[in-house]
Order: C-alpha cells, then sequence, then structure tokens
C-alpha cells in the first residue's frame, strides 16, 4: 500500500536533498534524493527556484539560494543567537588562538551555529551546520547535561555511536560524566571524534536560566592545558549567557 505524500511533505523533500555533502544537485539528482518523479521534482525545484529558495548556476545545476539565508537570520536559536555570540567567541579565540565554537541542541544532535579557525593543525570535522551526536563532543555534553532528565535517561539508553577507541559508549560511564559536567559547569570530551583533538565547553543560558547553547574550545589533546582553557571557557559563555539576560544574581534571590 503507498502512502500518497502531501505537497508540503514533498516541497520539503527537495529542500531535504541538499546536505553538506550534497551542496549542488541536478534535476536528476533532487527527483533521485527526493524520491519524486522528475516530473514532480521539476515543477517544485521551478517553485523554488521562483521564490529564491534554490539558485540555478551557468551549468544547469542547483544550489540553496540566498532567501533561505535571510529567513534563517530570523531563527533565535541561529543567527540571531551567533550575532549576540561573535564577540564573546572573537574573545575566546584572541585568549587562545584555536578553534572556538558555539552550538545549539536539535533533538539527539549538536548542531553548530558558528566556527572559528584556529591556528593548530588538529583534525576537526566542524564546519558551520553540521550535526554530531551529543555524547561524542565537548559542546554536545554541556547540552545534554542540562537537558531533561527524562531525555538524558532516553539518550543513554539508546544507541551510542562510536568513532575512536574514546567515544563514550557505556551508559553508565555517560551518565557519570553527565553528573560530572553538571557539577563542574564545564565539559572535557577527549578524542572522542577524532584521536588527536580535545575541546572544553560551557553552557549558554536564556533569560530564564536555562541552557540554550554551548560554547567550546578545540586543541590537540597532546598539548592541552585544561586548567588553563577551563576559566577562558567559562568566561566567554558566561558573558554570552548576560548578553541574553541571563542574571545569576535574580536566581540566587529567589
Amino acid at each position: 500500500m503507498t502512502t500518497t505524500r502531501s505537497a508540503p511533505d514533498r516541497l520539503l523533500s527537495v529542500l531535504a536533498a541538499f546536505d553538506h555533502e550534497h551542496p549542488a544537485l541536478s534535476l536528476t539528482d533532487i527527483s533521485r534524493r527526493a524520491g519524486l518523479t522528475l516530473t514532480t521534482a521539476h515543477r517544485l525545484v521551478g517553485a523554488l527556484t521562483e521564490w529564491g529558495a534554490l539558485e540555478r548556476d551557468a551549468t544547469g545545476v542547483y544550489h540553496v539560494g540566498l532567501r533561505l539565508w535571510e529567513v534563517a537570520a530570523l531563527a533565535p536559536r541561529g543567527l540571531a543567537l551567533r550575532q549576540v555570540a561573535l564577540p564573546y567567541l572573537e574573545d575566546l579565540y584572541e585568549a587562545t588562538h584555536e578553534n572556538v565554537q558555539l552550538a545549539v541542541r536539535d533533538g539527539s544532535d549538536v548542531v553548530y551555529i558558528e566556527w572559528l579557525s584556529g591556528r593548530s593543525s588538529v583534525g576537526v570535522h566542524i564546519r558551520v551546520g553540521a550535526r554530531w551526536p551529543l555524547h561524542a563532543t565537548g559542546v554536545g555534553l554541556a547540552l545534554l547535561a542540562h537537558g531533561e532528565p527524562e531525555f538524558q535517561e532516553r539518550y543513554c539508553a539508546g544507541p551510542l555511536a562510536s568513532f575512536t577507541p574514546h567515544t563514550l559508549t557505556d551508559p553508565a560511564r555517560l551518565r557519570r560524566e553527565l553528573a560530572e559536567v553538571r557539577r563542574a559547569g564545564v565539559a572535557v570530551s577527549n578524542r572522542q571524534v577524532t584521536d588527536d583533538a580535545l575541546s572544553v565547553a560551557a553552557p549558554v543560558r536564556g533569560p530564564g536560566g536555562t541552557v540554550v547553547a554551548a560554547a567550546s574550545v578545540v586543541v590537540p589533546h597532546i598539548h592541552a592545558r585544561i586548567a588553563v582553557l577551563i576559566p577562558a571557557v567559562r568566561l566567554a559563555a558566561r558573558g554570552i549567557s548576560r548578553a541574553l539576560g541571563w542574571r545569576p544574581e535574580d536566581q540566587q534571590r529567589c
């Protein structure tokens, strides 16, 4: 039995055909990746191109259009948050000259919304818009540790992808790590995604004290001075939090 897809579903499937591994697609590629007939894909791609969501280059290949970037700029957890955070991220970069990042949680993933590239040759696999499982990165651990208890339990009980021999894949060990992150106010992820990288991350809070993002620095693990990095990352995260309206003194009075 086949299920008829709605018009919005078909339209969104065209946009979903694009990702970091597929930033440029022909009409045939879009049709195949979206699971649409060539005729339907042609009609939808035409409408999206006319609106500005897609752009067609001289070779006939389609790319994501600037109109989507303009719309994305309105997202409070996207570019709007980035604009508030950027001065503090730049300060963190100047203090460390290492890779600096800002990320938010989307379901069971961490999504990077800003990345400042440092001078080290540490192997990072991050770019703006990239996704990684929460348990495998410093920013992910900071976000997961401050998520709802029910969500944390479901996440820890689920499959935990492994990327290196150091990735946290044992549920009990992950729960202990999350408790330590809450206690220390900072997360340290050592060689979980690549064998040469270590990240230190701290949570960013919104006006009510809820964790809305995480900031971090990524350095070569072999030369990492964690004791020096922790206060620098905490300071940046605290500055972003205050710029967003967080007032810890107000919570202490309650």
